[in-house]
């Protein structure tokens, strides 16, 4: 037996760290590439960012959003149009240098992200307000050197996202897109992974470089940590004066255009991990779960595996009718307990276990991973399992809101505050909008602020840490 044949080996309970790295190694949806801070996607892992996928195009086609292509490297010289913004990436910038043995002369950034050169190509596309809104999303790839503290899906030097830079006539149609994409992605995470966020503004100190302000949402991890899920940016003016993005109006009148940027990446996957994953493994949502039903034949005998065989094909068959992706583990070398195993640590969503009692009561187990709940189902009703997954869909949503609620609390001073933030979790506290008090926390607790959401506007209490009137509520937390 191989050492990745292996089960969980520690509690999410005692050492959720260990615990999440053996989930994604065991449960194989990712593993360690030979390059310090790599990993390579395996087949499961990358199913489930393809299904995302599948459902953010659809979205964003919807909204008038195309998808191009953005090759991954980039000139320095290109880079100095927008020092302020790039500084920002500077210390975790690849360079290449060589072609072969020879010098390049100007240096080449491996994209830690791409604005610079999606600016340069749209000052050259967008001539006149014919050619507005351009809207258009890149899936590909980013690199920024996480040396230190690498964790699959979570950081890592090089991760799949998506990146969508959007151009618009006037303000108003901009800000408008910045909301309209950050409810995509709140809509698409609860939906499609069923991990509850916050959504909001980031503070202007902790807002993406070279935005005017950044929209957030936000979630809580078991381990009381926050994760940033994804974020879209009002760009303002910031690039389009820089890049001379413009456009000649109706009247032949020029103007510099308003711009959005935003993305999510494949930290998704990892939210999706920590939040559902128990102590034997993964449990995946059924709408991203690459397979979502898996039949296990049970027989002890040629006579009893010749009568099980042939109806363990028919409910695939008629499941597989359904659209549902379904599996029929027909390993003759593997005995049923080493299969259920296996497959509770790889997280399908249902398991259908037909034996030769079956066959005769008519019925087949069902056993559900979320849950644990075993139930039966007679044959004729098998095509019931399409509202068994819905339900179970909905029923993950619920829970974790449950346990995100718990994570969540209310703190009315910074001494209980600093009391408590070693538990983890949300904190709802006053703030005044002082910057010099955010870092002052921030410096003495290690705990930021995470997403000051859309409601949270607040000026009757005082500042938690200055006591002057409050300007609002924010989220605090420690984070990834």
């Amino acid at each position: 037996m191989s050492k990745e044949d292996i089960g969980i080996t520690v509690s999410k309970e005692d050492d959720f760290s260990e615990w999440y790295t053996q989930v994604v190694l065991k449960a194989k949806l990712a593993d360690y590439a030979p390059v310090k801070g790599l990993i390579v996607l395996r087949p499961d892992g990358y199913s489930v960012w393809e299904s995302l996928r599948n459902t953010f195009d659809q979205k964003f086609f919807k909204n008038g959003i195309r998808n191009g292509f953005l090759p991954v490297l980039i000139p320095e010289s290109l880079l100095g149009k927008e020092k302020k913004h790039f500084a920002g990436f500077n210390p975790e910038v690849f360079w290449v240098t060589h072609s072969g043995e020879n010098e390049i002369g100007d240096r080449l950034a491996l994209r830690p992200t791409s604005e610079t050169l999606a600016y340069t190509l749209y000052s050259k596309w967008i001539q006149s307000w014919r050619d507005l809104p351009l809207k258009i999303n890149f899936w590909n790839t980013a690199l920024r050197a996480e040396i230190k503290a690498t964790k699959p899906f979570l950081r890592t030097s090089e991760f799949l996202w998506q990146e969508g830079h959007t151009v618009h006539a006037t303000k108003e149609e901009a800000e408008e897109e910045v909301m309209k994409i950050l409810e995509i992605y709140k809509n698409t995470v609860e939906d499609e992974l069923a991990i509850p966020v916050v959504i909001g503004k980031k503070s202007e100190k902790e807002k993406f470089v070279g935005a005017v302000y950044t929209t957030t949402m936000e979630s809580i991890m078991p381990d009381g940590k926050a994760l940033q899920m994804g974020t879209s940016h009002f760009l303002g003016q910031n690039f389009s004066i820089p890049f001379e993005v413009k456009f000649a109006d109706k009247d032949n009148v020029e103007h510099f255009a308003w711009q959005t940027s935003w993305g999510v990446s494949w930290r998704l996957i990892g939210a999706m991990i920590m939040i559902h994953g128990d102590n034997k493994g993964l449990v995946l949502p059924p709408k991203v779960a690459p397979i979502q039903v898996v039949i296990v034949p049970i027989y002890n005998s040629e006579e009893t595996k010749k009568k099980v065989i042939p109806k363990a094909i028919e409910i695939q068959e008629e499941l597989a009718s359904e659209n549902i992706r379904v599996h029929f583990d027909d390993r003759d070398e593997l005995t049923p307990g080493y299969k259920f195993n296996d497959w509770e640590l790889k997280g399908v969503p249902i398991r259908i276990e037909i034996g030769p009692k079956d066959i005769e009561k008519q019925s087949a187990l069902i056993a559900k991973r979320y849950n644990k709940e075993k139930t039966s189902i007679q044959f004729d009703k098998i095509k019931n399992i399409v509202s068994i997954l819905d339900e179970i869909q909905k029923q993950m949503l619920e829970s974790a809101k449950i346990q995100s609620g718990k994570n969540t609390k209310k703190v009315d001073s910074y001494a209980e505050f600093k009391s408590k933030i070693s538990e983890g979790g949300f904190f709802n506290a006053y703030w005044c909008g002082n910057q010099e008090c955010e870092e002052k926390i921030k410096e003495e607790t290690s705990a930021d602020i995470r997403v000051i959401p859309f409601d949270s506007e607040d000026t009757s209490g005082k500042c938690m840490y200055c006591q002057k009137q409050s300007m609002c509520k924010p989220v605090f937390a420690r984070g990834y």
